[in-house]
């Protein structure tokens, strides 16, 4: 009975308890509802109900897409940047003015040539318009490397072959001639009035003389520059001796052999022709000149005899299933050997041809005196200084005095560069030819 009782108690009590706990699990619910009807919309939770670290979906969403765009983007970007890359490096290789890693040398000097002629074309007929004077001055050079590849190549090509070229580039590159040569006058005078400044910068006659130059220029550019013509004769010869190139069959000989003959005639004529410019009495700007085009050649041809790998010097990386080896410590030292020489030859020319860019110069100051005040001479009326006595003397004191030091230096520059006889001096290009050759294959 008392057991009964109590159980009944208990009973009770949990009726009790439940039915309260009820009550309130009833009351919030309530409460949950009138919160999310009045408070919030009916797709979010409420703020209260809402866990610290929550947020939406949507955010990530967007960062997602936008991951997956600049991915795509990227990609693409990098495809074009490889592309641009490749375009650069085959463009490079075909207007390099030396040989390519492992390029046999009959069919780099036909790539070289066609390489030169692409150049000068592309300045030509680029863009339409007047040339300027950076596009004479590079198609000038460009045919300066072609008659200098083609001195190598006299041999290979036959005299007859060889004559008629060479005339050809040569009278081409004369249609050329008359704004480039106002120009060097004009930078010549100005070179010299910056080497004394106090003497001749404020000078009325060297005032005058510096304004008739530049008037020269400017009436040369627009003959030369500006003429359609001269442009179209220009263009329909070089597509001409373009035609002529492809033609070119060219023995594949091993090692120097193609071009050794031409390469020894470029260097025994310049070591003739230093040693007459050296003991020249009369004469001596001609003879001087005439020695410069042969260190041009030599120049040309030591550039056109190196190994160079475009796409590393422009920092593009070895083409895919490349190898490239490191040459050892004496083929590196032979392979250097064309390099310094290409650098004498460089530094030398531009000595010679300041000398005579200086003797002309003298020669047009002198040239009022010689002709009677100009009134006899053949000369354009722009070409005619009027300057005084003093001023022409002046001058012509700072031009041979400048003359004189660049012919010391030149000559001294001269023993040095054809110090070897030509044998040995052919030995020491075979040798760094092959150098270059092994270190590159």
């Amino acid at each position: 009975m008392g057991v009964a009782t109590a159980a009944g108690v208990a009973f009770g009590c949990d009726e009790h308890m439940l039915a309260e706990s009820g009550q309130q699990m009833t009351t919030d619910r309530t409460a949950i509802r009138r919160r999310l009807a009045v408070r919030r919309t009916a797709h979010r939770p409420p703020w209260g109900a809402r866990k610290a670290g929550h947020r939406s979906i949507v955010a990530p969403l967007a960062a997602t897409i936008a991951a997956t765009v600049a991915v795509g983007v990227g990609v693409a970007l990098a495809r074009a940047g490889r592309d641009r890359r490749e375009s650069h490096r085959d463009g490079a290789n075909e207007r390099q003015f030396a040989l390519l890693p492992g390029e046999r040398l009959a069919d780099g000097m036909v790539r070289m040539a066609l390489g030169q002629v692409d150049l000068a074309l592309e300045l030509l007929g680029g863009g339409g318009g007047a040339l300027d004077e950076h596009a004479v001055h590079e198609i000038r050079k460009a045919l300066k490397r072609l008659r200098a590849l083609l001195r190598l190549l006299e041999e290979e090509l036959g005299a007859k072959t060889y004559a008629r070229e060479n005339a050809a580039l040569r009278k081409t590159a004369a249609r050329l001639a008359g704004a480039r040569d106002a120009e060097v006058m004009l930078a010549t005078l100005e070179r010299l009035i910056a080497r004394h400044p106090r003497k001749l910068r404020r000078r009325g006659g060297v005032v005058r003389l510096r304004a008739q130059l530049a008037a020269e220029h400017e009436r040369m550019e627009r003959h030369t520059l500006g003429d359609e013509a001269t442009r179209a004769l220009v263009l329909e010869e070089l597509r001409a001796f373009r035609a002529r190139v492809l033609e070119w069959q060219l023995r594949d000989r091993d090692g120097v052999r193609l071009v050794e003959p031409g390469l020894a005639g470029v260097y025994r004529q310049g070591r003739r022709r230093y040693r007459r410019a050296a003991h020249a009495r009369r004469d001596r700007v001609r003879a001087m000149h005439e020695w410069r085009k042969r260190v041009k050649d030599l120049r040309y041809a030591a550039e056109m005899l190196q190994r160079r790998d475009p796409a590393r010097r422009a920092g593009l990386g070895a083409p895919a299933g490349s190898t490239v080896r490191a040459p050892g410590h004496g083929a590196g030292r032979e392979a250097a050997r064309l390099r310094r020489l290409a650098k004498r030859a460089d530094a030398l020319g531009e000595m010679l041809g300041e000398e005579h860019d200086l003797a002309l110069l003298a020669e047009l100051i002198g040239a009022q005196r010689r002709s009677g005040k100009g009134k006899r001479s053949g000369r354009s009326a722009a070409l005619r200084p009027r300057i005084g006595r003093r001023t022409r003397k002046l001058l012509l004191k700072l031009i041979a005095r400048r003359r004189r030091r660049l012919r010391k230096r030149a000559l001294h520059e001269g023993e040095r560069l054809y110090a070897a006889g030509p044998k040995r001096f052919l030995r020491g290009v075979r040798a760094a030819y092959a150098s270059g050759w092994q270190s590159a294959s």
